[in-house]
């Protein structure tokens, strides 16, 4: 649960900011009309609020004096502001927030809603910043870090494609300078192009070189977007911003077309999909997979007895556990009804074998509550480890599998040994 401080003397904008933070989901709202409760709200949840929207003008304190509070404490913080002259703007400026609005209605307050949900997807959001000057690394890893962004760092084009060829972090954002050694920029740009198209990672090129054809080029061999050194920080921001906005649309998109709605788990078309890129690159170079079958005991008598919607909270329990144990390159997808199955590279079969009974107990031991009631199952698991002549071929073997645990008591994991 995310924690987020309004503080604001206007009771009607409270009151409109909360309610639409609390529509969101997974937010819980610190609301308070004025500096004192402010800082005592800070005093008592002391690291854990996540962000913060605050009034510049509070009647108990001068103007901007709690937003310095908040930004003391590493909060990220947005001001709010009922008008914008060049005194105020100064004042703003010369304060460590992420941003300012101006209150000017509801455009007003869903700018500050949009603004907070962007800090708060940002704490899951990694970065890899690349530059070969020490000083300029730290400047732009000082403001995307105060944007609550994971940032990562490579001193040359070289080292930034290593960490993404790793394929441990799934990257938003690749922020790059372009004159390096060993690699610079352009090639950089280049490479990333090569395994990812523009959809899946923004590039986001600094330049001090201002030569007016290198942002074109850069462009048009990938790039997202382009900004002159020096550049003001608040450019970087609004630039950042945009760049992740525009990769989130991207992924809503293609987990509507990519995921099952109830479960959000991946759906069977993505499985085969990804599956067989998979399966044909370990069979090229002689690796194992593991492919497992999941399926809910005595399902039926759930629909039966409880109804279909529990049954459907059993369904999406499915994926819960499966989200908790599973790697985060591990692929899992629904199949159908309360079937799923799972796609294992890079894994011994000890390891396997671990894994897949760690699951096992996982159900057999989770209480679901639906309401007043508590409801337990288990699940059969058929596992095909090692490579087939195909991956529909390791499927069916699973499902083999998965049909041997249901006919001899259920609750179990069957290998093809």
């Amino acid at each position: 649960m995310k924690k987020v401080l309004i503080v604001d003397d206007d009771n009607v904008v409270l009151a409109l900011v909360q309610k639409r933070l609390e529509q969101i989901g997974g937010i819980e709202v610190l609301s308070a009309t004025g500096y004192k409760d402010g800082v005592k709200y800070l005093l008592q949840h002391k690291d854990d609020i996540n962000a913060a929207i605050i009034d510049l003008n509070l009647p108990d304190v001068a103007p901007g004096v709690m937003a310095d509070y908040t930004t003391k404490k590493g909060i990220p913080t947005i001001v709010l502001t009922s008008t914008v002259d060049n005194d105020i703007k100064k004042i703003l400026l010369g304060k460590d927030i992420i941003d300012y609005i101006i209150k000017d209605g509801m455009k007003g307050i869903n700018s500050a809603i949009k603004g907070v949900e962007r800090i708060l997807r940002n704490y899951e959001t990694n970065v890899l910043l690349v530059d070969d000057s020490s000083l300029q690394l730290n400047i732009a890893k000082k403001i995307l870090e105060k944007m609550k962004l994971n940032v990562i760092t490579a001193n040359d084009g070289q080292e930034a494609l290593n960490i993404i060829n790793k394929d441990e972090i799934k990257f938003s954002l690749v922020i790059t300078d372009y004159n390096m050694p060993n690699m610079d920029g352009m090639e950089l740009t280049l490479k990333i192009r090569e395994k990812f198209e523009k959809d899946k990672l923004a590039i986001l090129v600094l330049s001090a070189n201002d030569t007016p054809e290198i942002p074109t080029e850069f462009i048009k061999i990938g790039a997202n977007d382009f900004i002159y050194k020096p550049y003001a920080e608040i450019e970087v921001v609004t630039r950042v911003n945009s760049n992740l906005e525009l990769m989130d649309l991207f992924e809503k998109t293609r987990d509507m077309a990519n995921k099952d709605f109830m479960t959000k788990a991946y759906n069977r078309r993505y499985f085969f999909e990804t599956g067989e890129e998979i399966f044909a690159k370990a069979k090229n170079e002689n690796n194992n997979l593991a492919v497992a079958m999941f399926d809910i005991d005595k399902f039926k008598s759930i629909n039966d007895t409880h109804g279909h919607d529990v049954g459907d909270v059993a369904i999406c329990e499915v994926a819960r556990i499966l989200n908790e144990n599973l790697r985060p390159k591990d692929l899992m997808a629904r199949f159908g009804g309360e079937e799923f199955c799972v796609l294992l590279k890079d894994i011994t079969l000890g390891e396997c074998e671990e894994l897949f009974e760690k699951i096992r107990a996982a159900f057999e031991s989770n209480i679901l509550k639906v309401g007043d009631l508590e409801l337990k199952f288990t699940t059969s698991i058929g596992v095909c480890y090692g490579m087939e002549s195909s991956l529909e071929e390791m499927i069916k073997v699973s499902d083999e599998g998965l049909y041997y645990c249901k006919n001899n008591g259920r609750n179990q994991v069957a290998f093809n040994k």
